[in-house]
């Protein structure tokens, strides 16, 4: 009887601890709680603090902007502000064309003068076949044999040449019995005691060579030297 009594009283004794561990964490978690819903408080708060002052410098921000102190005063600036950038934009296009012309003439140059160095070079072929043709007496140039065959080989050569010349706008200068020119003749020598009138070209040392409007060699010549008069009747001075 005694050990019934005594189980029955230890089974109570630890029902009643286990109420009292119980009833401790339910009080933890309640203070937990209580603790989270405080922070979350606080937090909302803060942020709500934060709102606030964000929407104050917005305001005070709005109200210092130029649209709102003065807006025709900011209309006139950024429409002064437009004009700069159209002037700026039709300078840059002026520039551009010009650009674009100066390359359109450089290139029609180019195509219209490029050969000028190659001209020059191949104009001492042309005087070498002059000169050797030139040297012939006229009584050999006629009859039948090696010479004359050779001679009208060179004749032939130097007719292509100036084809090929031509064909190029290279134009000869020959200028005998024509008024003496500063602009595409060369004066060599005076000839006084001429029949042309003073300042004629009499002789011609060197034919000159033109592409297109272009000098490429002036011609070398010798000048009639005489009296003012002659001089005079020689030249056309009517416009």
């Amino acid at each position: 009887m005694n050990t019934q009594n005594e189980k029955s009283e230890s089974e109570t004794a630890a029902q009643t601890a286990d109420s009292a561990d119980d009833e401790a964490v339910k009080a933890e978690t309640e203070d937990r709680k209580a603790e989270e819903a405080e922070a979350a408080i606080d937090a909302a708060d803060a942020d709500g603090g934060t709102l606030a002052d964000a929407d104050a410098e917005a305001d005070a921000a709005e109200n210092e902007s130029p649209w709102a102190q003065d807006p025709a005063a900011r209309i006139a600036e950024l429409e002064e502000e437009i004009a700069s950038v159209k002037d700026q934009f039709l300078r840059f296009m002026a520039e551009a064309e010009n650009v674009r012309k100066r390359s359109e003439r450089h290139l029609a140059e180019a195509h219209k003068y490029g050969v000028a160095n190659f001209a020059r070079a191949i104009l001492t072929v042309a005087d070498d076949l002059s000169r050797a043709l030139s040297a012939v007496p006229e009584d050999q140039r006629q009859g039948e044999g090696l010479f004359q065959t050779l001679l009208g080989g060179v004749e032939a050569v130097e007719r292509e040449l100036v084809k090929v010349l031509d064909a190029h706008n290279i134009e000869r200068i020959d200028p005998a019995g024509e008024p003496f020119d500063p602009n595409f003749h060369e004066a060599m020598f005076e000839v006084p005691d001429s029949d042309f009138p003073s300042g004629t070209v009499v002789q011609v040392i060197q034919p000159g060579y033109r592409l297109h409007d272009r000098l490429l060699r002036p011609a070398r010549v010798g000048v009639a030297k005489g009296d003012g008069e002659a001089a005079k009747s020689h030249f056309d001075t009517t416009v």
